[in-house]
């Protein structure tokens, strides 16, 4: 099948890669045209592990290129993605400038077109945008008939850092049809995809995304509000997540305690769906609360370095860490950023390491940065691992203690060995440790 991916951010990227290696034709489109002379150079803005690789191999197959020719890009194509982004306007609700724009650019594009073409939301939109948003632009601007045109919705489902793998095999495909032919068009691109596909409305494949986001973000405050209670107890949260976890009405995943969720989904997504619900006058109790933990967290953290070192002013605070997950370079929404301007805030000396995600975060805030794990922790009073990248699990202890000014090791994501921190004579302390 011929099909165009709308957008090179995160989502486009990997749908149009993924798709490419399974038997279509992809062209990514982008109004920027030093991203698409990226992709076809075979490179990737972002990192992803196997992302590049699948780029490369879809360039190599000539089974994918980048383009800015939104008009040949329409007319050579089956299908169109949307894989625009869907940032938060200041109030936390949705801003759909980029899916209003883009939704124009297709209409406009439509004109020159003779046979039917099938248009597939991919960005995360609030219910209704399919149909009361993109449908009606994409009409009025193609001068088309209903009966042309093929409108859907099928939500990702891609969790950063295994993003590949996620669309190469999803647990699950939902298939948000308008009309017969995006449903037939839908199932056609998955019918080698051994999962469970659910069809439903787009309004219905909009809020799923956004149902299960918000549910696994109340999870994860839900966990964090528990382990913080251990903290006040004395009760070690690990053992009691095991415990939870083998109820199988409630399941072990999800139930790590720490510093709080980020990244480009979990929090944008409460704050639009919150803010969408409350536009129709209902409460939305459970997500505002979610949210409310999720921002206490990482000040906890501090707190908690605080409490050890007595005041922060002057201190040196090595922080582990930048992006808001391991194997991502994504800082969006990190809880790294709010601990490190509390800390900044308290009169600390900040040193920084991500093994990925430094020059992203440089952006925001112009910290110093090493350029390895054992060069930040020298001569620190104090370390705090927010990202629990596997090469910082690995450090070994005598080295840390070694290089180490004070003792103190704030573990914000619970991945560090107790006993064995406790060997070491580390004054260690992390969420829901009791």
């Amino acid at each position: 099948m011929n099909i165009t991916v709308m957008g090179t951010g995160y989502v486009g990227l990997v749908t149009g890669a993924t798709l490419a290696n399974a038997g279509n034709q992809v062209t990514c489109l982008d109004i920027i045209e030093s991203k698409i002379n990226e992709l076809n150079q075979g490179k990737s803005p972002i990192f992803e592990p196997g992302l590049e690789k699948l780029i490369q191999l879809g360039i190599k197959n000539q089974s994918l290129k980048g383009s800015i020719d939104i008009e040949n890009c329409i007319r050579e194509s089956d299908v169109t993605f949307i894989c625009v982004g869907t940032p938060s306007n200041h109030n936390g609700s949705i801003d759909l400038s980029y899916i209003k724009s883009a939704s124009s650019s297709i209409g406009r594009a439509l004109r020159a077109k003779e046979n039917e073409h099938t248009i597939i939301v991919k960005s995360t939109v609030v219910p209704l945008t399919t149909e009361e948003t993109v449908l009606p632009i994409i009409l009025k601007k193609s001068g088309w008939k209903r009966k042309r045109l093929g409108i859907g919705m099928n939500p990702e489902f891609l969790r950063e850092g295994s993003a590949v793998k996620d669309a190469q095999k999803p647990d699950r495909i939902v298939i948000g049809a308008a009309d017969e032919l995006a449903n037939k068009m839908m199932h056609v691109l998955y019918k080698e995809h051994d999962c469970p596909k659910l069809d439903c409305s787009p309004r219905t494949a909009e809020f799923i995304k956004y149902a299960s986001n918000s549910f696994l973000a109340t999870k994860i405050s839900f966990v964090n509000e528990m382990a913080n209670m251990c903290n006040a107890w004395g009760i070690d949260f690990e053992n009691v997540a095991e415990g939870m976890g083998l109820d199988s009405r409630i399941s072990p995943l999800f139930l790590r305690a720490g510093a709080g969720f980020g990244g480009s989904c979990f929090p944008k997504d409460v704050k639009a769906l919150a803010a969408a619900s409350k536009s129709d006058k209902i409460e939305s109790k459970m997500l505002n609360a979610a949210l409310e933990v999720n921002d206490l967290q990482p000040l906890i953290v501090v707190q908690m370095a605080k409490e050890r070192l007595g005041v922060l002013k002057g201190k040196n605070i090595t922080v582990l860490g930048l992006a808001f997950k391991p194997d991502t370079d994504d800082i969006r929404e990190s809880r790294s950023e709010v601990v490190i301007k509390k800390l900044l805030e308290e009169g600390a000396n900040i040193t920084a390491h991500d093994p990925e995600a430094m020059a992203n975060f440089k952006e925001i805030i112009d910290i110093k940065m090493a350029k390895t794990a054992e060069d930040a922790i020298d001569k620190a009073d104090c370390i705090i691992l927010m990202t629990e990248w596997k090469q910082y699990i690995n450090l070994d202890y005598k080295l840390i203690k070694n290089k180490m000014n004070g003792n103190v090791i704030i573990d914000g994501r619970r991945a560090f060995e107790p006993k064995a921190m406790e060997k070491e004579d580390f004054d260690y302390k992390a969420i829901g440790l009791g």
